[in-house]
């Protein structure tokens, strides 16, 4: 029979302490939500008191099968637990579950709060008492353990041990700052566990300042513990915790791990790991990292010819999973590595058949390697790969035609004295009927210090009178934009790489060259467009 692993998410509380990172109430509910359907067993929701936003969040008391937690310290000496104001705000929460933070390194205790070793004690254990007497499940967050174990091993299990003895459900052990490693994570949680504390009453807390916090989590896991925090996509603090996008599918589906242990995820919610993980990376206007292993865009990316010929025969020759359990999926590249077996597997990925021996797929190849000479890249711009493709092979649809471009940025002061940057651009295109178009655009509000730039206004412009596939494009939203210097000096060429999604989630991305930064882009901001009307059949 498998042991159960209970998973504790931190994203709202430790992972909104990530520099540059401001959920709002709505984000907050948003993220519960998406936690809660993935079946995180402990959501912690913030510091209420702290700010208003968290505060906000508890009173909002979303319906959720996970365990709501309130995140709070222990009292602070020369006062009761009843009579902290700090330890009455977070039990006024109303949360089933409060985890208080401690010390439990002797050096903390002393420089850090000023107090001697047995009030720090105290301090846990009638903090504990509290919280349990009054009906609530009680965590207890061991600050800076794994360092105060090392230092001085008896008081760091005397803190423990107090929390332990008052009742806490949960004694956390944390790697504060990140610094202590997987062998020692191990040991160490070995030795508590000999000491008295049971595993089935452990967690782990990590940071990722080594970049082992997933690896120090699964050590502590193997070596006795039963409870795991982290964050999705590794939020945190300076360099993050221990990333939950990660842990939870190696622990699902990785052995040892997946037959001797059980969690609140099964195998078919897997399925929403990468969705949730980019929807964490929508909210914070962030764009995904494409080496995140599982829910990466790169995560199943095969660029070698090598490679691609073997995926083709066996995919388990160069995965280690097949990326639709955790809703992500495979890409081959293109690229002048490629082979005509990578060639045709990336086609047929993109709904493109083309018979083996195929000349065009000869042609192709030689445009691609052409291109990428002028500067272009084609592994990370699937989208202007595809259009090439069809255009070689005498299948790419008409559209439309771009006449002519015009786009104005002028840098000047206003009457208030004020420097502003104002954009316009006009587009005219040809439809295939012979009728002309003329998209413009205009920055309308240069008084607000408010820019749109020459790119964004010819993208507006571009999109503003496309006729009757006007509909079709009215979901597309940029979401990056990427510049490369691909020549120096004189000779200089620019390279724009564009990231796109629309509605129904799908993202593509397109890529343009010229020694003109506004012309290469452009020429993406095309692709895009033409993209989504072949691939969504417009006639």
């Amino acid at each position: 029979m498998r042991e159960r692993l209970y998973l504790y998410d931190t994203t709202l509380r430790d992972g909104q302490q990530t520099q540059g990172v401001q959920f709002s109430t709505q984000d907050k509910i948003e993220i519960a939500e998406a936690l809660d359907a993935l079946g995180i067993d402990y959501i912690e929701g913030g510091w209420p008191g702290a700010n208003p936003t968290d505060s906000a969040f508890f009173e909002a008391a979303p319906k959720l099968r996970a365990r709501m937690t309130a995140f709070g310290m222990t009292k602070r000496a020369g006062r009761s637990a009843a009579n902290d104001e700090v330890l009455a705000a977070v039990m006024n929460a109303g949360t089933g579950t409060v985890c208080l933070v401690g010390k439990s390194h002797d050096y903390h205790v002393e420089a850090a709060l000023g107090i001697s070793l047995d009030e720090n004690t105290e301090n846990i254990r009638a903090s504990i008492v509290h919280i349990v007497g009054q009906g609530r499940e009680a965590l207890f967050d061991a600050e800076h353990f794994f360092d105060g174990y090392k230092a001085n091993p008896a008081y760091a299990m005397e803190a423990v041990r107090a929390a332990f003895d008052a009742g806490a459900r949960w004694i956390v052990l944390c790697d504060t700052n990140g610094g202590t490693l997987p062998d020692e994570i191990a040991r160490i949680v070995g030795e508590v566990i000999a000491a008295g504390i049971p595993g089935d009453r452990l967690g782990i807390h990590t940071h990722n300042d080594t970049e082992n916090a997933v690896a120090g989590s699964l050590a502590a896991v193997l070596a006795g513990v039963r409870q795991v925090q982290g964050t999705l996509n590794g939020l945190g603090e300076r360099c993050g915790n221990a990333n939950l996008t990660s842990l939870i599918p190696t622990l699902v589906l990785k052995e040892p791990l997946a037959s001797r242990f059980e969690t609140g995820i099964t195998v078919d919610k897997l399925e929403g790991m990468t969705g949730i993980s980019r929807m964490l990376d929508d909210i914070l206007n962030r764009v995904p990292l494409r080496q995140a292993p599982y829910v990466g865009a790169s995560a199943f990316a095969h660029k070698a010819g090598l490679h691609a010929s073997a995926i083709i025969k066996d995919p388990g020759t160069y995965e280690h999973v097949d990326p639709g359990v955790v809703g992500n999926e495979r890409i081959i590249p293109m690229s002048n590595q490629a082979g005509q077996s990578n060639l045709r597997r990336r086609l047929a990925e993109a709904g493109i058949e083309v018979d083996k021996g195929d000349p065009a797929l000869g042609d192709i190849l030689n445009r691609i390697k052409e291109r990428e000479d002028e500067g272009y890249a084609y592994d990370s711009a699937q989208a202007s790969f595809e259009l090439l493709a069809l255009e070689q092979l005498g299948r790419a649809k008409s559209h439309f035609d771009v006449e002519r471009y015009r786009v104005i940025s002028e840098r000047r002061r206003n009457a208030k004295g004020q420097v502003v940057v104002e954009s316009e651009a006009v587009v005219t295109v040809q439809l295939p009927d012979g009728s002309k178009r003329t998209g413009y655009f205009k920055n309308e509000h240069p008084q607000d210090l408010h820019d749109d730039g020459p790119v964004n206004a010819l993208w507006q412009a571009l999109k503003t009178d496309l006729g009757p596939y006007q509909e079709r494009i009215e979901d597309i939203r940029l979401t990056d934009f990427k510049v490369r210097i691909t020549n120096g000096g004189t000779e200089a060429v620019t390279r724009v790489i564009i990231d796109f999604q629309d509605a129904r989630g799908r993202r593509w991305s397109t890529v343009g060259v010229s020694p003109n930064i506004v012309d290469a882009s452009f020429e993406a901001l095309l692709d895009a467009i033409r993209w989504k009307l072949q691939r969504n059949g417009a006639a």
